[in-house]
């Protein structure tokens, strides 16, 4: 039986943002890939994902703007896309589907993440996962291996769950310990005056993973900020020791953006939400539910 491998930031639906926020022109800050990704041995366990939603232009003008009203909310000078509020929405659709499967067929989905390495910022990943799966009635199944695991033994594992009939979905959590084929993107941490470039954007999607690299000062006034990173900063007063910021300054930003993301809380609950919803969608697909 195939699982589906799914990505760990792709979304199977977007969220329902104003085309006016949306500019083709998007230059992209995203890390570089560790390994080769082991998903392309697998022909038939490609991600299974949603239909995609209709046009914003399509739908009617009161719709629009009650969409919009659930995605952000007013902060001082920036709108704050609240990815909490979409997310909860998400998974409580989630888990009456995930419950009425379970009553009708007798089937739960099943989610198997592997996890490489310690870092503190995939570990938190995944522990918020492995909640969100328990709240919505999803099993999880998890794989820890050492950092020095070869390419080799992530794909071992990645078959055996592919194998399992109790398997819907596996994710290999990213990033992968860092090895010696890694790619260069467009703007990445040691580009040479990467604030050039985002001053020139009315979007900016930051995914570089350096705490705080985007400032107030890289911003086109009025643009967008989308901030993936999530990154682990000591912090005596924190029980944990550490807490956790985005790669944008966020009390910069959202002085001079006209919406921002703040992390936590941000798009990191709409990734989790969209890994279930590819996990129950999958497992509706194995079954024919």
């Amino acid at each position: 039986m195939a699982s589906s491998i799914l990505s760990d930031c792709s979304s199977a639906r977007l969220l329902p943002l104003r085309r006016a926020l949306l500019p083709q022109r998007v230059p992209r800050i995203r890390p570089c890939p560790a390994l080769a990704s082991p998903r392309r041995l697998f022909a038939d366990a490609r991600p299974q994902l949603l239909p995609r939603p209709p046009r914003m232009d399509s739908v009617p003008a009161a719709a629009a703007s009650s969409a919009e009203s659930a995605t952000v909310s007013a902060d001082a000078s920036a709108k704050v896309i609240d990815g909490k509020l979409v997310a909860k929405q998400v998974r409580e659709e989630i888990a009456v589907e995930v419950s009425r499967m379970k009553h009708a067929i007798g089937i739960v989905p099943g989610l198997a993440v592997i996890l490489v390495g310690s870092r503190k910022d995939s570990q938190t990943y995944v522990r918020n996962k492995k909640k969100a799966c328990e709240a919505v009635g999803i099993k999880s199944y998890e794989v820890n291996l050492p950092e020095d695991s070869s390419e080799e033994e992530v794909i071992k594992h990645i078959a055996s769950f592919n194998s399992d009939p109790s398997v819907h979905g596996i994710l290999v959590q990213l990033p992968l310990p860092r090895k010696a084929n890694a790619t260069v993107s467009i703007v990445h941490s040691q580009t040479k005056n990467p604030e050039e470039i985002t001053r020139q954007a009315d979007i900016v999607i930051a995914a570089v993973g350096v705490a705080n690299l985007v400032r107030g000062n890289w911003i086109k006034p009025g643009a967008a900020i989308i901030d993936v990173g999530i990154n682990p900063v000591d912090d005596p007063e924190s029980p944990r020791g550490y807490r956790l910021v985005g790669d944008v300054c966020y009390e910069e930003a959202s002085k001079v953006a006209g919406a921002v993301t703040p992390v936590p809380g941000g798009v990191g609950p709409m990734t989790i939400a969209m890994l279930l919803s590819n996990t129950l969608e999958s497992a509706k697909r194995i079954h024919k539910f």
